[in-house]
């Protein structure tokens, strides 16, 4: 029999000991909120509380969104602008570097922008700045996207020969441009360029035919995607719904990048001329997904949307499938993150490092299914709770489909028991139809891979997955590039291979 002891113990001791620890979660009064003024995002894993979404107690409107391919970065993105629509009315300009959103916006009336196909933008268009301000800025973007800072001279001469355009075309360098006034293009410089270099009287004549060189790369036929008179006014596209603009058939990512930089640039002044307004909500939120080149540098105008966004109800979300591709800058000052499936120990400890999360919730996250999520939020005042919890998933306007590929039956049985190969790659439906878009794959073929994983409850064994798409005509080389973007090792990719025939095809 055991003995009870009685002890003598002071009530002060008895109040330093806790008994009920509270689980990562912060109080059901911070998680619901009005929900005629917070778009709903799902239910907490421990407690089921709903979780609703408002940037009212955190510090700013911007999100950031990183998981791997198919973990469901889309279908919240989705879901968020759908419900921001209905909440506050907003607008959302949809940055879109592969056409990831595009039928999605189509089929939600939205408008499609589609550079290169059609739509131009001329990057001297003013929007009602000044051309000094626009000089600065397109100098900027070169900066980004070429070594043009290591070459001062070349810099140099073609912020002039920019000027010299604007002041050709009737305007005022330090005035803001009337809105209806025709600018410039950036051929309008070339020439001015070229007339300098013919003139014989430049004593360095390679640094100019090299700045020319520079602009003429976006100024070629064909290739005079920003150096035309612009389709769209980029000052309605911010109060137009539903935007989508299209940059995949731009030719490579310094022409989306430049796209992308100038649209960036545009808008933010748009934000700044508009102002504060009085009525609730975001007015306009700019999405800019797996847009590395941009997202990354300081000196991108994204940085500055970040830093001032909030006092003119103007919302970015920034989605990535690499954390370390965002600025720190960005990452560190968004009101919130949303994390969903990580795979990659190096980016799980930047992400903990960054945001000082525990062991739990980097445990939760390498377990995660699709649509899963941990979300951290910077609220304005420290509170005497967690800032980041688990949610039990992130609940769309349509159903989250989940498709899998089962790559078990290419494993050995001593790799099955040692448990240190994925087994399994699962997807959000459409993104895995967009990463099929990615790598070549035709809509006929892709129908019929959905009509086959369909028919098998949405999953299918990995061999059987690869045969049907080489039953179908899709080259080896695309499969193959197909999983090495899942990160499947070289050895199994190879294993794979020969066991559906080969690299022949």
């Amino acid at each position: 029999m055991t003995l009870l002891k009685l002890q003598h113990i002071m009530s002060n001791e008895i109040g330093k000991r806790s008994f009920l620890s509270r689980p990562p979660e912060p109080p059901a009064s911070v998680l619901i909120n009005d929900p005629f003024e917070a778009i709903f995002i799902g239910t907490t894993k421990i407690f089921k509380i709903p979780f609703s979404w408002t940037f009212t107690n955190i510090t700013n409107p911007h999100i950031s969104v990183v998981g791997i391919t198919g973990a469901g970065k889309s279908y919240f993105v989705k879901t968020f602008l759908i419900r921001a629509s209905y909440i506050w009315n907003t607008n959302a300009v949809i940055i879109d570097w592969a056409a990831e959103y595009k039928a999605w916006v189509k089929q939600s009336g939205g408008t499609i922008v589609s550079l290169g196909k059609g739509d131009f933008i001329n990057i001297m268009d003013l929007s009602g700045m000044k051309p000094l301000d626009r000089t600065k800025q397109i100098i900027t973007s070169f900066e980004i996207l070429t070594d043009i800072s290591l070459y001062p001279e070349q810099k140099r001469l073609t912020e002039e020969a920019i000027e010299q355009a604007y002041v050709n075309a009737g305007f005022n360098l330090s005035e803001k441009a009337p809105e209806e006034k025709e600018a410039p293009t950036i051929k309008d410089a070339i020439s001015l360029m070229e007339e300098h270099l013919q003139d014989g009287t430049y004593e360095y004549p390679a640094e100019l035919e090299n700045a020319i060189y520079r602009l003429r790369q976006f100024a070629r036929e064909g290739e005079d995607y920003f150096a035309r008179k612009s389709t769209i006014n980029l000052g309605k596209i911010a109060e137009s719904g539903l935007v989508d603009i299209d940059l995949s058939n731009l030719p490579d990512e310094r022409f989306r990048a430049l796209a992308a930089l100038f649209i960036l640039q545009t808008l933010k002044e748009r934000m700044r001329i508009e102002g504060w307004s009085e009525t609730k909500g975001l007015k306009t939120i700019v999405v800019l997904d797996e847009a590395w080149k941009v997202a990354s540098d300081e000196k991108s105008d994204a940085i500055m949307i970040v830093r001032e966004g909030r006092k003119y109800q103007f919302g970015l979300i920034v989605a990535s499938q690499n954390p370390t591709d965002i600025n720190e800058a960005i990452f560190s000052n968004v009101g919130t993150t949303f994390m969903l499936r990580i795979k990659f120990e190096k980016f799980l400890n930047y992400l903990q490092g960054s945001l000082n999360f525990s062991q739990f919730i980097r445990s939760e996250i390498s377990k995660f299914g699709v649509g899963q999520a941990a979300v951290d939020m910077a609220f304005q005042t420290a509170m005497r709770f967690p800032d980041i919890f688990v949610l039990e998933k992130i609940r769309g306007e349509e159903p989250l489909y989940v498709y899998t590929l089962d790559i078990s039956d290419v494993l050995t049985q001593s790799e099955l028991s040692a448990g240190l190969i994925q087994k399994d790659y699962q997807f959000e439906g459409d993104e895995l139809k967009n990463k099929f878009i990615e790598y070549n794959i035709n809509s006929d073929v892709i129908n019929a891979v959905f009509a086959d994983l369909d028919s098998k409850a949405r999953s299918s064994k990995m061999l059987d997955f690869v045969s049907l798409l080489r039953s179908n005509g899709v080259s080896a080389q695309d499969i193959v590039s197909f999983m090495k973007s899942l990160s499947i090792e070289d050895m199994l990719i190879s294993r794979i291979m020969q066991s559906t025939g080969g690299m022949n095809g």
